[in-house]
């Protein structure tokens, strides 16, 4: 079998192609590494695919039949509570944060 670079096998596709369509088979190399055959395609004889028919509507698939919650969830109104919660605990830490530096900027005998 001959070798052929895939730098060359970029280049010159359409003649390796006619080569192989002829019965010719090569192996590429990358960096002098051998990376892949380059053949004439041999068609399966032997059909070894099965195909088995699903037992159930494949619509069904993945659906999960839970008993209702029983009560109603506001999904909106339960982001926004914890967006504005995160959002207090940001201005208190940011808050603390200042006062922090105010407290060290003040000379040592001043009060706070």
């Amino acid at each position: 079998m001959d070798t052929v670079s895939v730098a060359e096998l970029k280049a010159k596709l359409s003649h390796y192609l006619r080569e192989v369509r002829e019965g010719r088979s090569f192996t590429v190399l990358s960096h002098d590494i051998p990376v892949a055959t380059l053949g004439p395609h041999e068609p399966d004889e032997i059909d070894d695919l099965e195909i088995i028919e699903p037992t159930e509507d494949p619509a069904l698939w993945g659906r999960v039949d839970l008993p209702p919650l029983g009560r109603f969830i506001d999904v909106v109104a339960l982001l926004r509570e914890d967006r504005d919660d995160r959002d207090l605990r940001l201005d208190r830490v940011a808050d603390e944060a200042i006062e922090a530096g105010r407290r060290s900027d003040a000379p040592p005998d001043a009060e706070p």
